[in-house]
This record gives C-alpha cells, structure tokens and sequence, in this order.
C-alpha cells in the first residue's frame, strides 16, 4: 500500500486549475502505488483532467461541493459546510476513515484547515496545541519558524512544545543533526522579555537532549543563528509575511537599479538575481504542516501557484516517509517520563 495525499482543490486564490496543474507536475515524485485524492467538484476535476488529457491512475477523485471563502469565520465555516473541501480533506486526513489519507494539503482558508484538523483529526498524543511550522531560506540553509499563525495567544508550554516538535521537523525533513533553537524575544538578554518569554525559555532550557541556544532577535532569523526559531502565532505569521513582502521589495529594487545604471549589465546580472530569487521565493518550498494533529495536514500559501503545489507534494512526502509524527509522540512520551521521575 502506497501513501495517500489528499487536496484540496478549491483552496488558494488563483482557482481550481492552477492546484491541479500542480497536482499534475507533482505526480513525478510519487511512487507507482502512492496516490494524489483530488477533492473538489468531481465533474470539474474529470473535465480539467480530460483537457489535459491525463488518465493516471494515481489520480482519484474525493467529491466535496464547494470551498470555505478566505474571509469566512474559521470554526464556523467548518461546522456548518460539511460538504466543503477542508472538512472532507480533514476527515479523509483523520484515523477515523474507512479509506484515509496519509496526509492532506490545501492552500485554503488557513484558521478553517487548523480549526478543521482539531476537529476531525484530532490532537497527537501529549500535544495541548498544534502549531505551524514554515520553513523559510536563508543563505545558511533552512530556518524552521513555530508557530505562524494557529495559535496568537499561547502559553508556555504550547510554545515549549512547538520547540519540541520542530525540533523534531527540522532533523527528519531538512537533516540537520542537531538544530539550534531559539526562542524570539525583544531582546537576547536573560533580563529581556515577557513572563511567558522567560517562562518558556527556562523550559526550553531544561528540556534534555534539546540544543537550545536562548533568546534571538528578529535581525538573527536570515543571520544563521538559528535553525528553529519558536515563537507565537501572532509575531509568527507577522514576521513571515513582513519577510515575503521585504524580499521581493529589495529584488524588484536591484533589478530597477542596475536597470536605470546599465541595461547591458541588467542582462549580464539577470541569471544570477534569478538563481538568488528562487532559492529565496516561497513557491519553491511548498507548504507548512500543522504540528500536532493526528495526522499530516499540509497548509500552503493562499497565492500558491502551480509549482508551490508541486513543492508541497514533494515536503509532504518527505514527512511521511520522515515518519516525523512517530518520533514527536515518541519524544513528548519520553520527555513525560524524565519530567515525572519514571524511566524512560
């Protein structure tokens, strides 16, 4: 039995056609018996499908009616659409399916997919609240950034969790021996913080087998400092599209510059600024999981294109394959132990 991936083909804001193109270009990474679950309007899917003139059997098609708007009231939407999307996709996603799906991604409403996991595919093992794990460049390799944006107001020992599980992220995905964990504050100083910064930091600080390097600044995210980067879902999301929307400001302003200087070395510049943006650009890097759902829930960008969609197949499988959520009830159960003095 191959893996499952179950999307959510009305998620996103560029319409239908552009996620199943992805699901299309991303089949090159699946293995002759995984499978992509297309979930959508069954006749809107066969028809693109029969356009493109594709008949892959790893293509199956979930009939769900209709998607969950950007704006709609996340817990709302999820309870009174039934036959949405997202609720179909968290509950092929859920241990509770007759035919589940090892993982699921939409590039939807994302409060809807976070309030929709809870509610149907339920919380690991140990785990109080899941959180977002995006992984975005750096010229230093990947920085794994939890929470970006499921949980706003956490307490500490959410916070200390999302340490725990990304941790745990960023060694079976990205493989990285021993992540730096950092805990983002106004300040790297002890004295500096809030009650629930310095809270969280003396658990961090005293969970074993964690490389926990102190507080960071938001200046240290691109500096290699860090590998992980833990902070709430507030300051999470804020700092991700605060660095999205920079990024591609200070592109489109080299590119003006040498532009206006010298067209003739524009030309010369182009290849490279291209390379540089890709390894930089969001699209390129898929989506971010939902740490601490019973399952694998995929959120990608509501401005997905085509090739994030690829992209998030790729990560998407990479997790499962990880088995990342395995090693997160493995690691809370043994953290649980050293805490109440049992062995491990």
């Amino acid at each position: 039995m191959g893996i499952r991936i179950g999307v959510d083909v009305l998620g996103g804001d560029h319409g239908p056609e552009v996620i199943l193109q992805g699901c299309i270009d991303g089949l090159q990474f699946l293995s002759p018996n995984d499978a992509l679950v297309l979930i959508g309007p069954a006749d809107l899917i066969a028809s693109f499908l029969k356009s493109k003139d594709i008949s892959d059997e790893r293509l199956v098609i979930e009939h769900a009616a209709q998607g969950i708007p950007m704006d709609a009231a996340p817990t709302v939407a999820v309870r009174s659409m039934p036959d949405s999307t997202i609720v179909r996709m968290a509950q092929l996603g859920s241990h509770k399916a007759d035919i589940r799906c090892d993982a699921v991604i939409s590039a939807g409403n994302t409060g809807a997919c976070v309030a929709g996991g809870q509610m149907y595919m339920k919380r690991l093992p140990g785990v109080h609240r899941p959180g977002i794990a995006v992984a975005f460049p750096s010229f230093h390799g990947p920085v794994v950034l939890c929470d970006a944006g499921a949980n706003p107001e956490p307490r500490a020992n959410h916070l200390w969790q999302y340490g725990v599980m990304a941790d745990i992220y960023a060694k079976r995905v990205f493989h990285i021996e021993k992540p730096r964990v950092g805990l983002m504050n106004i300040g790297s100083e002890e004295s500096k913080g809030s009650a629930l910064a310095k809270e969280t930091a003396e658990m961090l600080r005293r969970t074993p087998g964690l490389n926990y390097i102190g507080f960071i600044e938001g200046r240290d995210l691109f500096a290699g400092t860090a590998d992980v980067v833990i902070t709430d879902g507030f300051v999470g999301n804020t700092t991700l599209k605060m660095a999205e929307g920079f990024a591609k400001s200070i592109f489109q302003a080299i590119v003006h510059e040498i532009s206006q200087a010298d067209p003739q070395l524009a030309m010369q510049f182009q290849p490279i600024i291209k390379s540089i943006y890709k390894k930089n650009d969001y699209h390129e890097h898929g989506g971010a999981p939902l740490l601490g759902v019973n399952g694998v829930m995929m959120i990608a960008h509501g401005t997905s294109e085509a090739r994030t969609i690829r992209a998030a197949i790729r990560n998407t499988l990479e997790y499962v394959r990880g088995h990342v959520n395995d090693q997160i009830v493995e690691r809370l159960e043994e953290l649980s132990c050293i805490e109440q003095g049992e062995p491990a």
